[in-house]
């Protein structure tokens, strides 16, 4: 069979640990036999964001925004004991923090259903996707570990060199600071992306903060999606049959673990990184879940949604057998395959995605999977396969189908 021509590339972004290793076993096994693979291939692992100085990922983002696509494998995000292990030159920000900011998107999280793994939450039929603010807050925030007495306080300076000056603390003693920020512009994608990812997939959506505690950051995300809403998209959700509403986060917390699912759940930057993770766990595994980052202006950036399985990667340094989920990282590659035919007009790119995830799925249903979702699964007399024989097993199955 010859093989599927692309005519645009795919932005390739490799990554950390053992996320690389099945990122190289997927391309072998599942794509290269069937595609003629065309990537901008940028090396996102650390030692290499050290080596430029993290130049590789601004790049990176450039590439997405020229060639509307891009595919990310899991990266490191360093902490102080990685700053002793790579040594590296200084402690490098969040490479999805910065792809989000330089393309101003948002993230839609939705676990991968199958038979078999069954919800946590016995009441979750239906997915819930997360909606998760890709800019500012914490990911983009500026500390200080304060030495010792005296006053912090938060000053902007505006154009014409007027002060704004609020007293945060008066230290008596050591402490920590953090200063964090958003920008209305920002705020704005956010809530049109949201409302518009609503409608093309006619779900309701809720969107929470804590506007009770913080009464002008927090306010400022309600009233701009409350506004959005009203101006823009209020009767195209009434005439599609959906709602819109907003409760504070930890009602949303409640109300989501008595709901059925089908519906999407808009969060700031932090809240979307922890409820998506709760949310893909408790339906099964954190390799069980999409992620997409949806710029305003119709760039996508496929990823999988957990990190780069560290303490596997450190058994297979030592030789030893490791059985990590690749599903998610599977479906990533899927996803933007997928959307490349969309927009390039290859019809048999999008049909061999739907078929993989297809494969991927059935080989599940059939009882061969890795370990994390035999420990969980309902069906019976599973087969536990290592990282590299699931993939080949998908294959198998992908072949007769």
């Amino acid at each position: 069979m010859a093989k599927i021509t692309m005519t645009t590339p795919l932005v390739e972004m490799d990554g950390d640990e053992m996320t690389r290793i099945l990122w190289q076993m997927i391309k072998d096994e599942l794509l290269l036999p069937y595609i003629d693979l065309k990537t901008e291939y940028y090396d996102l692992g650390l030692e290499y964001r050290n080596e430029t100085n993290d130049q590789v990922t601004v790049d990176s983002a450039e590439a997405t925004k020229k060639y509307g696509v891009a595919v990310k494998c899991a990266t490191i995000t360093p902490n102080a004991a990685r700053m002793t292990e790579y040594d590296l030159k200084e402690m490098w920000k969040s490479p999805n923090g910065t792809i989000r900011a330089a393309l101003d998107g948002t993230v839609f999280r939705t676990p991968i259903q199958v038979k078999g793994i069954d919800p946590c939450v016995k009441n979750w039929k239906a997915p819930i996707t997360l909606a998760r603010h890709a800019y500012g807050d914490v990911y983009k925030n500026t500390e200080i570990k304060v030495p010792g007495k005296g006053k912090a306080e938060l000053v902007f300076t505006a154009e014409d060199g007027t002060e704004i000056r609020e007293t945060i603390h008066e230290f008596d003693g050591p402490g920590i600071l953090q200063g964090i920020h958003n920008t209305d512009k920002s705020i704005a994608s956010f809530a049109r992306a949201c409302f518009g990812y609503a409608l093309d997939t006619r779900q309701d959506l809720w969107f929470a903060t804590k506007d009770t505690i913080s009464k002008k950051y927090d306010h400022n995300f309600k009233d701009i999606f409350q506004e959005i809403y009203d101006k823009e998209y209020k009767d195209r959700f009434e005439a599609a049959g959906i709602e819109y509403f907003y409760t504070l986060i930890d009602d949303a917390v409640a109300r989501v673990m008595k709901a059925e699912g089908g519906f999407i759940w808009a969060c700031k930057n932090y809240d979307g990184d922890v409820m998506s993770d709760m949310v893909s766990s408790a339906c099964g595994s954190l390799a069980m879940m999409t992620s997409v980052l949806v710029s305003p202006s119709g760039v996508y950036e496929y990823e999988a949604a957990h990190g780069t399985v560290q303490r596997h990667y450190y058994k297979h340094l030592k030789g030893e057998e490791t059985s990590t989920n690749s599903v998610a990282t599977i479906f990533a590659w899927t996803g933007a395959l997928r959307k490349r035919g969309e927009l390039d007009g290859i019809k048999e790119l999008q049909e061999f995605a739907d078929k993989l995830e297809k494969a991927t799925l059935k080989t599940i249903e059939d009882g061969k999977m890795t370990k994390d979702l035999a420990q969980i699964t309902s069906l019976e007399n599973v087969t536990v396969l290592n990282s590299q024989n699931f993939i080949k097993a998908i294959r198998e199955t992908m072949e007769a189908l």
